[in-house]
């Protein structure tokens, strides 16, 4: 850093201003720097910048092992958030919900010195020291409450199920099917609710849910369950993955969407619009949730005392997006 000050003709502390992107630095200050950086090839080095800052500017997060599609967006947004506000991330995946997983995800960001983490994860399983983990610095948890109560980017899963199931009920169809997701998830548990007492308060019948595992595969499993069964008109299905599955399935047995079966479902992926139909569903906007989840911990990182009580929480709206795959009985 020495070295790119004496050849722009500035002060180390310049230097280390202009190549922060600091507000309070001349342009061509700015300009010269870099040019002077870029000739000697100097980098900053982030290991020695944590030393002196005691910062490492970067953010953990700790996901589900999974391929999901819609999992995938929501890294993005947490990424280009991150990137956008000088921030590095670093990803910790657990194959499973225990306890035990998540001690490990969370003992291995913590020991790698990140400024704060996010949880992306159904959690419905704690412990003392996940507790004690994420006490050690600060944390946002999208959808799921944390044990230790820090803030939280939440999206109404049961009024979600409730809107898709009221459209159904809208356009005529007493029949209702859900197929849901995997049994220890808690965005399944709350679909399932929702879809439920959507039912009930319209004194329809309640039929026993399929369990899926959010893949396209799992959905096509249940479609071929629905199309055998003629008085099955409806179907809610708990992501738009499952339901490009179960419409597949579907018109392989000789049934039509949405003349035979309607399809509505939750998420509103990028391929939902050109599924065949294309598919009715709840949006639930991942990316704009990442992006949340990076600005919370933004401000966490700088100054949780500024944040307003009712500022703790983030909660998204769901919106229906209504396509082709239903329509009336």
């Amino acid at each position: 850093m020495r070295d790119v000050a004496q050849l722009a003709g500035v002060s180390a502390q310049t230097v280390s201003r202009a190549l922060s992107d600091h507000p309070n630095v001349q342009p061509e200050t700015r300009q010269a720097v870099k040019d002077a950086a870029k000739s000697l090839g100097y980098r900053r080095n982030a290991t020695a910048r944590a030393l002196v800052t005691g910062k490492s500017n970067m953010i953990g997060v700790i996901t589900l092992s999974t391929s999901s599609y819609s999992r995938m967006t929501l890294i993005v947004g947490i990424e280009r958030e991150a990137a956008a506000r000088g921030y590095s991330v670093t990803f910790v995946s657990i194959t499973n919900l225990s306890a035990r997983s998540l001690e490990d995800g969370l003992g291995r960001l913590v020991a790698q010195g990140v400024d704060g983490i996010i949880t992306a994860i159904p959690l419905q399983d704690s412990s003392t020291e996940v507790e004690n983990l994420l006490s050690e610095v600060p944390s946002v948890a999208i959808d799921t409450p944390l044990p230790a109560g820090e803030q939280v980017v939440g999206f109404d899963q049961g009024h979600a199920a409730r809107l898709a199931v009221e459209h159904l009920i809208e356009c005529g169809h007493t029949n209702i099917w859900h197929v849901a997701g995997p049994k220890d998830w808690i965005e399944s548990e709350a679909r399932i609710a929702g879809w439920r007492r959507a039912l009930e308060e319209h004194q329809l019948p309640v039929p026993p849910e399929i369990y899926g595992d959010w893949s396209a595969e799992s959905g096509y499993r249940a479609g071929l369950i629905l199309g055998r069964m003629p008085d099955a008109t409806a179907a809610f299905v708990a992501s738009d993955e499952m339901a490009f599955g179960l419409i597949k399935a579907v018109k392989e047995l000789g049934r039509c969407v949405p003349e035979d079966i309607s399809v509505v479902s939750i998420d509103d992926i990028e391929l939902a619009a050109y599924c065949a139909p294309p598919l009715t569903t709840v949006r639930q906007p991942l990316e704009e949730m990442g992006r949340h989840a990076v600005r919370h911990l933004d401000v966490l990182l700088g100054d949780e005392e500024a944040l307003e009580p009712q500022a703790k929480t983030t909660f998204i709206v769901p919106e229906l997006i209504v396509r082709s795959s239903t329509a009336a009985r």
